[in-house]
């Protein structure tokens, strides 16, 4: 059985100096591909880098994270724009993200808008998947999204309004669930709902998890095997039907053949 990790944040700093390490663990774990994730230009760089050296392994996502979006700069935005547009043809590269809105950071709304806008107009030109952020605004998003012209849309970690779930599946969207789906009886209507087909797994790590079976650990895609487990006793399908469904729904999502 193999798995997959659609959703980390392998340049972030919490996981500085250990990377080799986590890649190791993940390929012992049977885990066989992940999506570096960015939130700026600096660990979009990082994310890119990542992928060359871990090619077939580590992939790269590269955006701005609406949480940065208020130190964020002109220039810096170019800059990130720039790098997406330039290293298109990398194999590598194989989405923007992580992008999106958050309804706690109400003060520079506008500024997220603009940012999301550009990062959106991005994925459409260039026919990239887009890996979305939508804390307290998935309905608002699910019903902004149909007016771009985008390829294929990943809702990453959706919690709520189970009111915008059908609509995001009746898109073609796809839904990433991590860790809570074994222990959150709110992820776990989800996952119930959506259809397999539509299911990614991640880990959105370095976020920690304190509930069983994951305290006190590090979050790596190790913790993706209990994951994939949890979908299957929700969907009352055996562990290597939804581990296979998973992989195909992963290379179809971001256009890769994995090893």
């Amino acid at each position: 059985m193999r798995f997959v990790d659609a959703h980390i944040h392998l340049s972030d700093e919490e996981y500085s100096g250990c990377i080799e390490e986590i890649v190791k663990e993940a390929k012992k774990a049977n885990v066989a591909a992940l999506v570096s994730n960015s939130m700026d230009s600096k660990t979009s760089i990082e994310s890119l880098q990542l992928s060359n050296k871990y090619k077939g392994m580590v992939y790269a996502a590269l955006g701005i994270h609406p949480w940065n979006v208020d130190a964020l700069s002109e220039d810096e935005l170019q800059q990130t724009s720039e790098l997406i547009l330039k290293e298109r043809q990398n194999s590598g590269l194989v989405a923007i993200g992580e992008i999106g809105l958050d309804h706690r950071y109400k003060s520079i709304w506008e500024k997220q808008l603009k940012v999301f806008d550009k990062m959106l107009k991005l994925g459409e030109k260039l026919g990239l998947p887009v890996i979305i952020h939508s804390r307290g605004t998935t309905a608002q998003i699910v019903e902004m999204l149909p007016s771009y012209n985008l390829k294929k849309v990943l809702l990453h970690w959706f919690s709520n309004p189970i009111s915008a779930l059908a609509k995001a599946v009746e898109n073609g969207y796809c839904i990433s669930e991590g860790a809570p789906t074994a222990y959150s009886n709110g992820i776990r209507d989800v996952v119930k709902r959506v259809p397999l087909t539509n299911l990614l797994t991640e880990t959105d790590g370095p976020v920690r998890f304190f509930k069983p079976p994951f305290e006190g650990k590090r979050t790596t895609p190790a913790l993706i095997p209990t994951v994939v487990k949890a979908i299957a006793e929700i969907k009352k399908a055996d562990v290597e039907t939804v581990a296979e469904q998973v992989i195909k729904n992963f290379e179809s999502f971001f256009t890769v053949k994995l090893n």
